[in-house]
């Protein structure tokens, strides 16, 4: 059973946190030593931070007012192991935290590292994360935020939308919605009535039919009120291709249906939106799941580097705070 989050410091700091922490707390305590530690935290490469709000919220709520913090902010880049975040304060304050601070950046900034990287190779177009379900869904909402994080115009849940600040999630209809219809502009036509004048007429083109002449089919019967179509043909059929999205694009332009965009989805990643692009294919936006969802994390370490005002750190590591004018006293 999933157990129920009541208090997300209360899970971060007990059953959530690495056994050694809670038993160098205890260790600790019972000794009477709780010094002002300085504690650095820097990734292992190159990417874009991700995750801080959520550890800032933590943090400020375990220090309890006192201490002091410094950061860089979410969307920032940041290099290999540049200091990202530096905390000054009781070590029993939040010395538990280590485990979940160092996973939410862990995970947060790997996500929007890869997004950041498939919104560069889509040259302007809009992507939309459709990861969600590639993750557990008490994390896909986390994820998805970090992809808008990353640069993704939209994402597929409402919490992930929310989250991101988006007004809505991002989706038309699924491949199931349509097998139940029956007949690909018969669930276009349903959907249309029934769906509310915001939610985009985007029609999937590829359950039933070659998705050129399904794409003229939904074209006709919904006219003006299409406002796209999208090809997600499965790898058993050789996926979308450059040469297929020229072809739905030369049909509907030839049969007067210019304003319809091409959405294309379906194992896409960042080297395939690259030949996408490099290849002038007539695509108005991505919608990527795997390539952002198990995007590999970027390792994070958190360093004490001070003990009561004394430079100590463990060996290969430089005592000392190490200076970097970019972070911002958050507390």
């Amino acid at each position: 059973m999933t157990p129920y989050i009541a208090d997300l410091l209360d899970y971060c700091t007990g059953p959530a946190c690495d056994v050694y922490f809670q038993r160098a707390a205890d260790t600790l305590a019972g000794a009477g030593l709780d010094p002002v530690v300085t504690m650095e935290y820097f990734g292992d490469r190159a990417g874009v931070l991700c995750g801080m709000a959520d550890v800032l919220d933590l943090v400020r709520r375990s220090l309890g007012g006192g201490g002091e913090v410094w950061s860089l902010d979410d969307g920032a880049a940041m290099a290999a192991r540049e200091v990202v975040m530096r905390v000054r304060a009781p070590y029993s304050r939040f010395g538990r935290l280590e485990t979940a601070v160092l996973g939410m950046l862990a995970s947060c900034s790997g996500w929007a590292t890869a997004a950041r990287e498939i919104v560069e190779a889509a040259g302007g177009k809009r992507v939309i994360s459709f990861g969600a379900r590639h993750v557990h869904p008490l994390v896909g909402p986390i994820m998805e935020h970090a992809a808008v994080v990353g640069g993704c115009a939209g994402c597929a849940t409402p919490l992930g939308a929310e989250r991101a600040g988006l007004p809505g999630a991002s989706g038309t209809m699924p491949h199931a919605m349509i097998l139940v219809f029956g007949d690909t502009v018969r669930a276009a036509l349903a959907f249309d009535e029934h769906m509310p004048d915001d939610v985009l007429r985007i029609v999937l083109v590829d359950t039933f039919k070659d998705e050129a002449e399904e794409s003229l089919r939904v074209a006709e019967a919904m006219g003006e009120r299409l406002r796209g179509v999208r090809l997600d043909t499965p790898w058993e059929r050789g996926r979308v291709t450059v040469e297929l999205v020229k072809e739905v694009r030369a049909r509907l332009d030839l049969a007067g249906h210019r304003h319809v965009g091409i959405f294309v989805s379906g194992g896409l990643d960042a080297e395939r939106v690259r030949q996408f692009e490099a290849a002038g294919a007539p695509v108005d936006s991505y919608g990527v799941g795997m390539a952002i969802s198990a995007a590999p994390p970027i390792g994070f370490t958190a360093d004490i580097k001070e003990v009561d005002g004394e430079p100590r750190t463990k060996r290969g590591r430089l005592p000392g705070v190490i200076d970097n004018p970019r972070l911002q006293r958050v507390l």
